[in-house]
């Protein structure tokens, strides 16, 4: 039976404790809801930068587009519950989770056939993929009506509590697969381009799914989503417990992806693409994979942060917020994990806490001078940020041992 290391019982101790500390907080009323919101934002800006941290961090792609995938996860889960809890009905749930499963599988389809064909352009091939993902959405779509009845019915034959968790836990998963599909299909054309242009591109999606949010109710259809008026009616689920599960998972997901062969790939696309090339490693592969598992990630953020205040306007997420998970990874330190987590619950207990309560009245918005004064004077003090390449011990990679010569001459002898 395999032990575990001291520093991973530490770390899991640290972050069971941190959680039954700040959940009997929450609980006696020591932490009002104010305080409670705030650490529920930090966690979810965590969720979202680390995913970009591996982006553009780990993988040394410079993308502004995280908002974006954030939006795409807060809308897909809100519409799910809001159905779910308003309408009485499980059609979003259905519908998605079908568009999400047939459209998986259209790409893993539509990569075997693109990988056989040679000298194809990344454009035709996005528009193979997408015709393809057009179709599967389609079929998705009337076939997720046929069995939204019988699906609702058999959720509404389960406690009330214990369905709507069901249903919540299901549309914040799916806001993260809606995501990632819709990254897959975003970086088959735009990651062809250098770090600037694709920063530049990505900064574009972000801007286009604002003004697609902003049009919702009249241009695609959902009433619900109310366009640029906001969305309200989305039910209040998301609590400190799910918020640190989700976390704890992201976590645990990027520490072990990095520490395995996939994530020395990783980074040695950022470190020397051509050095990686030539030993073998399929460059544009491990970037679309990064930045398909990043924006997952996002997604999944921006389905807890929906359903932390039951409110989303298209305003929440315009491009100035874009810059916000981008700000945090500098600022804790690119390519550290800690420096993200650290980062995140600074930049959401300073701006949207601290700064909110010690600035007089009428002078709230001045966060925003200060905040980037901070930044710039951390930038200049510490330019490889607040933490630069330090990890505590858990999140380090684990240094390989190396091989006695006489074991291993004598192995061969014996072979």
């Amino acid at each position: 039976m395999k032990r575990f290391k001291p520093s991973t019982i530490i770390f899991i101790i640290g972050a069971i404790s941190l959680f039954i500390i700040i959940e009997v907080l929450i609980q006696t009323g020591i932490l009002n809801s104010f305080w409670s919101t705030i650490i529920r934002f930090g966690s979810v800006m965590a969720i979202a930068s680390l995913g970009l941290n591996l982006i553009y961090g780990f993988n040394g792609q410079f993308s502004l587009g995280q908002w974006g995938f954030y939006a795409i996860g807060a809308y897909t889960s809100a519409d799910i519950t809001y159905r779910w809890t308003q309408l009485h009905s499980a059609d979003g749930l259905t519908v998605i989770a079908l568009g999400a499963i047939f459209s998986g599988i259209m790409i893993l389809l539509i990569s075997r056939l693109v990988s056989k064909m040679r000298g194809l352009d990344p454009l035709s091939s996005f528009a193979l993929y997408l015709i393809g993902v057009v179709i599967a959405v389609i079929g998705a779509a009337k076939l997720g009506q046929l069995v939204a009845e019988p699906v609702t019915l058999a959720l509404q034959l389960l406690p009330e509590k214990i369905g709507l968790y069901i249903v919540y836990l299901l549309a914040v998963l799916l806001g993260g697969a809606v995501a990632a599909e819709v990254s897959y299909l975003l970086g088959l054309p735009i990651l062809t381009l250098g770090s600037d242009y694709f920063g530049i591109a990505t900064l574009g999606f972000t801007i286009i799914i604002k003004v697609l949010l902003d049009n919702s109710d009249t241009m695609f259809g959902f009433e619900e989503m109310k366009g640029a008026r906001g969305m309200v009616g989305i039910p209040k689920i998301t609590t400190w417990a799910w918020v640190f599960m989700f976390l704890f998972f992201t976590v645990i997901v990027i520490r072990n992806l990095l520490n395995s062969s996939f994530g020395r790939a990783i980074i040695s696309v950022r470190e020397d693409e051509t050095a990686a090339t030539a030993m073998g490693i399929d460059v544009a592969y491990y970037k679309v994979i990064t930045f398909v598992i990043g924006s997952l990630f996002a997604g999944i953020a921006g389905g807890l942060y929906a359903h932390i205040n039951g409110f989303l306007h298209p305003n929440t997420f315009s491009f100035i917020k874009s810059f916000d998970p981008l700000i945090i990874v500098v600022f804790g330190g690119l390519g550290s994990i800690t420096g993200t987590i650290v980062a995140s619950f600074g930049w959401s207990l300073v701006l949207e806490g601290v700064l909110r309560l010690v600035l007089p009245d009428g002078f709230e918005t001045w966060r925003f001078v200060v905040y980037p004064v901070m930044l710039l004077i951390m930038m200049l003090l510490k330019p490889n940020g607040l933490f630069g390449n330090y990890e505590i011990p858990f999140f380090r990679s684990p240094i390989p041992v190396l091989k006695n010569k006489e074991e291993e001459n004598t192995r061969k002898e014996t072979a």
